[in-house]
């Protein structure tokens, strides 16, 4: 007798670390760790411009907005700005504040047909000459931007085939203009090794990243909102990188046609403490909270030991640190949160504010990603609901 199925169930996690591994052959973010910088590195040493424009959406962005948002006190004084959006009255604003006879304008899309990316590529040449002089490019190799990159001899960059625009940070798209910035690009690589090594060999971040995304899967029906409480104004962007990472990789249907889908929230501590948690500590219990806190700050603002007429009462925080304030109120968040006893939470504490750390967060959120994808057995890879949306978007404007 044979016996053959294809319907959904939860496999062991070693049939999970086992595709996982197959994955690496022809899923190549697993891969970008290794990777050689010296030409981006030589080339970030030959920008002169004052202003360095990103010019891409989502995948080709959000990554590195993470990253500058996290670590901008440690660039250089080139100014980064990213222009995503089609909203007119934003983009006419940001603009505004670039100096465009002194900026380099960095073009990034895999597809190379990304429509907001080259609307607003058209805008600033008819405002200024976009040559090789002042644009460079970062595609696929056999794109259409990279024809237009050819054809007027600009420096170009080209995004592996086989990474995806969400998963794209540690490639070209984030290395390029953040080594510009002045980052250690070679630093962020060394976090998403460790990271990578860790798990491919079974330690620490194995059992961490396969511990939660089993977790997460036998409980998805009952808690299928996941948020993102990061403890500093510092991880704006990482949540926003998240939730993009999140939801468009694991809002799926998978083998057994059934719709498969995680909610990602990013909230930011002390400021939600203010809105969203009561929705948490007393709303409906469909979700888990990972709260995300940073040890060392390495800055020293103090509040002054000042007495104002009327808040006396508040003298008590007289010569407290900042950094102390925070994780102070993270951590009573933490434990009202913990000792409700019915809303599965987790720490994350991150080291310092370097390129390392924020770099072993990120990887180790792109494999919980991928796990959690070979757990409910979907494409994490690819997004179909977005591709239906440009469709009728290109026949609405060609119409």
């Amino acid at each position: 007798m044979q016996y053959t199925k294809n319907f959904y169930q939860i496999k062991s996690n070693d049939e999970i670390f086992e595709k996982i591994k197959e994955e690496k052959t022809h899923i190549g973010y697993y891969n970008l760790p290794s990777q050689d910088t010296t030409e981006i590195k030589e080339f970030a040493k030959t920008v002169k411009q004052k202003d360095i424009v990103i010019l891409g959406i989502g995948g080709s962005s959000l990554g590195t907005y993470a990253i500058h948002k996290f670590l901008q006190h440690k660039e250089n004084d080139k100014k980064l700005h990213f222009l995503e959006t089609t909203d007119p009255l934003d983009m006419d604003y940001k603009i505004g504040k670039i100096d465009l006879n002194d900026a380099l304008f960095i073009v990034i899309s895999k597809s190379g047909t990304t429509i907001e990316t080259v609307s607003i590529l058209k805008y600033l040449h008819s405002l200024v000459k976009i040559d090789k002089e002042n644009c460079i490019v970062i595609t696929e190799s056999d794109s259409k931007l990279n024809d237009f990159a050819v054809h007027n001899e600009m420096k170009r960059f080209f995004i592996p085939k086989d990474v995806g625009g969400r998963f794209s940070v540690f490639s070209p798209v984030g290395l390029v203009p953040l080594a510009i910035m002045g980052l250690d690009i070679d630093n962020i690589l060394n976090g998403c090794k460790e990271v990578n090594s860790s798990f491919f060999e079974k330690k620490e971040f194995y059992d961490e990243i396969m511990h939660k995304a089993r977790f997460i899967v036998e409980n998805k029906n009952r808690f299928n909102i996941n948020v993102i409480f990061s403890y500093s104004s510092l991880l704006e962007g990482f949540n926003k990188w998240y939730i993009q990472l999140w939801g468009e990789s694991l809002g799926k249907i998978n083998i057994n046609m059934t719709k498969q889908g995680l909610t990602p929230i990013g909230l930011l501590g002390p400021i939600d403490q203010h809105s969203f948690l009561q929705l948490i500590v007393e709303g409906k219990r469909d979700k888990t909270v990972t709260f995300i806190k940073i040890e060392d700050f390495q800055n020293e603002i103090t509040i002054p030991a000042i007495s104002l007429y009327g808040l006396e009462e508040l003298d008590y925080i007289n010569n407290l640190p900042f950094k102390k304030l925070i994780n102070e109120q993270a951590d009573a968040t933490i434990e009202a949160i913990e000792s409700l006893r019915d809303i599965p939470c987790d720490v994350i504490t991150i080291n310092r504010v370097d390129e390392y750390n924020l770099a072993k967060l990120m990887f180790s959120y792109q494999l919980l990603t991928s796990v959690v994808g070979k757990f409910v057995q979907i494409n994490t890879y690819d997004q179909p609901g977005v591709e239906t949306g440009k469709i009728i978007l290109k026949e609405k404007l060609q119409g």
